[in-house]
């Protein structure tokens, strides 16, 4: 039997956030004198703000609806309880890691150490929810609660889609590029992001050369999607 929801944004998600964080340790451990200025670069910027969006939504819509679904089951109600608490860690971590642009020089192995927890944790994370959390998501969440963290998650993207969306989809399948603008986009804006955000998207180095990248970021400032009617 086939999966009850329709779960491509979420995998896409965590797809594009496993690529960064290869491209983040790439980036740490390329010998730069001061491997801090990755979080100089438009690639940290676009990772901190998928990031914050996907968590938030997972926050605020995904995990009340499982905690209310899961009511009397104190096994799994554990177990949910230990991915939030991953969440938090991930949350610590980041504060951490952006506190360290402003330290002092003597703190810059601190900085590749938290850089290190980073991605390991965020690795295990993503590969606990899908091991632990998306099973139970199919099996106990209803239609409504479902489309409601469908509804959040989206609009937590909406004022970065011009940004986001691109990076989502950088190195996707055509079937998931059809499949993630469907969901996230009305029709009418498809041209727009392949025709506007895709190449600019494409124009910035995400990882590399600080100050530059952003300022190309910058040249593109997010374009509102239509509502959807």
């Amino acid at each position: 039997m086939g999966d009850r929801f329709d779960m491509t944004v979420t995998y896409a998600m965590h797809n594009a956030l496993r690529r960064e964080l290869h491209s983040l340790a790439r980036a740490t451990a390329r010998g730069d004198p001061d491997p801090r200025n990755v979080l100089r670069t438009a690639g940290w910027a676009l990772f901190r703000r998928a990031l914050h969006a996907h968590h938030t939504a997972e926050d605020d819509a995904l995990w009340p609806s499982l905690r209310q679904a899961l009511h009397g089951r104190p096994f799994s109600l554990a177990r949910l309880e230990a991915i939030e608490a991953e969440h938090a860690v991930l949350a610590r971590l980041l504060k951490a890691i952006d506190q360290a642009l402003a330290g002092p020089d003597d703190g810059v192995d601190l900085f590749c150490d938290l850089t290190g927890s980073l991605v390991a944790g965020l690795r295990g994370h993503l590969r606990h929810e899908e091991d632990v959390v998306f099973p139970v998501v199919q099996a106990v969440l209803s239609e409504e609660q479902w489309e409601h963290f469908e509804r959040v998650h989206a609009q937590r993207i909406e004022a970065d889609a011009a940004q986001i969306l691109p990076w989502l989809l950088d190195g996707a399948t055509e079937r998931t590029v059809a499949a993630v603008l469907t969901q996230l986009l009305p029709k009418s804006a498809h041209r727009t992001y392949a025709d506007r955000w895709q190449p600019a998207y494409a124009m910035v180095d995400r990882w590399d050369a600080p100050g530059r990248s952003e300022r190309r970021l910058a040249a593109h400032p997010p374009i509102r999607p239509p509502a959807r009617p």
